[in-house]
């Protein structure tokens, strides 16, 4: 499900589709230090389809080990990217010095490679060497999240005496959006593809509520006010916290919901949200409205940021209904660990998921129903609402991937699909319907797996 990393090779040209940390469970950290199964001294490109560090979380240890190539992806995945990896230092730290060895990467291998980092706009075309040219589209996930298309030119044909200008293409998917979204535009559909490498995320299933999710959103801190109790937000900095901001900037300003408490307990989301500040250009064209009609779009009345520990811990002392908004949104780390001690227990008080649970982390556990689990150490109770806004998921679902992935076939080049980064129900269902309703050659490969693109 996490650690995305795809080694493509055209003869001397080897290039990286992202790097990513695997996440969510202790075997899961137990494979972020294993070497590569590659030499990073031979990588000559790494091409990072967006920001979340199950994408992009290990490029400072491919450093580490040896990489000097160039690093491309979207100029504000490079910013997103360069903020959130710093701010996992102190805790790449203290979990390799609980475990007794070294950290996977330190502020040198971190800084060094954004050193070696090139922004790029979508559609612009990059000429890798040796036939192979690349490009970035919209993927509607995050800010900056990019579907990577990879032109080369076929020499097998040549060699077989076939028009030498035969060009073949492979799309990486990344992670697909959850369309519609309340900031970002749609993302692009494949063009001409032989080859796709597409995401499983939510390949079991079709999202509900994506239309009203803003709608539950006030439903559910409506009903947790009346019974005087605190709504807490697991969520990752990266766009689902901007997400929210926007829509409850739209449910106050429009007095849909009560002035009330509201806390972004994140310093790290709060740094990002001025990222997405200077890229008004990302945004879809009901949001630049809104930005050019006046309207601080994360912002408004209640809403208190809190950069410090002590202004996090006096949140408790605040009487009354109230929102936390924290990360982290797996319940893996951060601030968000010490809310939950404190109201899981209380029945009066709301957990609201708006983000996908890997499977082995805390927050998964909240979801399945698990009356008590372990938060900083000690057993917890969960008494209060536990609630999953499905509309909020950052990735398309079945029937979104399967549109996907069947514009490609539309074309008539289609050769193979290979469905990855999801667990394994996921891709074995997504694996099957695409055969049943496009009837495409279709694999879910194993970690590790090569396969041979003619």
């Amino acid at each position: 499900m996490t650690g995305s990393n795809f080694l493509l090779e055209h003869g001397d040209v080897k290039i990286l589709i992202d790097c990513g940390l695997f996440q969510g469970s202790k075997y899961a950290e137990t494979l972020n230090y294993e070497s590569f199964l590659f030499d990073p001294k031979d990588i000559d490109f790494v091409l990072l389809t967006h920001s979340h560090a199950d994408h992009s979380g290990r490029l400072p240890k491919l450093y580490k080990d040896g990489f000097r190539g160039k690093v491309f992806a979207t100029k504000s995945t490079i910013d997103l990217s360069a903020i959130a990896l710093e701010d996992n230092l102190d805790l790449i730290k203290d979990e390799a010095h609980k475990d007794g060895h070294q950290p996977l990467f330190k502020s040198g291998d971190l800084h060094g490679v954004f050193l070696l980092a090139q922004g790029v706009e979508y559609d612009e075309e990059l000429d890798l060497g040796g036939g192979v040219k690349a490009t970035f589209h919209e993927a509607g996930h995050i800010l900056g999240s990019a579907i990577i298309e990879i032109n080369w030119r076929d020499t097998s044909a040549s060699q077989a005496g076939e028009n030498t200008d035969q060009i073949r293409t492979i799309y990486f998917s990344g992670d697909l959006g959850n369309y519609p979204v309340p900031l970002l535009k749609h993302y692009n559909m494949p063009n001409s593809a032989d080859y796709i490498v597409v995401e499983s995320t939510y390949g079991d299933r079709i999202h509900e509520g994506n239309a009203n999710r803003k709608e539950v959103l006030r439903q559910a801190i409506e009903e947790t006010i009346k019974r005087g109790g605190t709504v807490i937000i697991p969520t990752f900095a990266i766009e689902r916290t901007q997400e929210l901001l926007y829509e409850l900037n739209e449910l106050i300003e429009h007095e849909h919901l009560p002035k009330l408490p509201i806390f972004l307990d994140s310093p790290l989301a709060i740094k990002l949200t001025k990222v997405y500040k200077n890229y008004e250009r990302y945004f879809n064209k009901n949001v630049v409205h809104d930005i050019r009609s006046g309207d601080d779009i994360f912002d408004f009345p209640g809403l208190k940021l809190t950069f410090s520990s002590e202004e996090s811990r006096a949140i408790n002392e605040i009487k009354g209904p109230k929102v936390i908004i924290a990360g982290s949104g797996m319940s893996l780390g951060g601030r968000i660990l010490y809310h939950e001690q404190r109201y899981l227990p209380d029945p009066n008080s709301t957990i609201l998921f708006i983000g996908y649970q890997v499977e082995g982390s805390p927050g998964r556990r909240i979801l399945d129903g698990k009356k008590e689990v372990k938060i900083l150490g000690q057993n917890i109770p969960v008494n209060c609402t536990v609630k999953l806004i499905e509309g909020y998921s950052a990735h398309a679902d079945q029937a979104m991937l399967i549109d996907w992935v069947g514009k490609a076939k539309e074309d008539g080049n289609l050769k193979k699909v290979f469905i990855t980064h999801g667990e394994y129900h996921s891709s074995s269902v997504l694996c099957q319907k695409l055969k049943d309703k496009i009837d495409i050659d279709t694999v879910v490969p194993e970690m590790g797996e090569g396969f041979e693109l003619d």
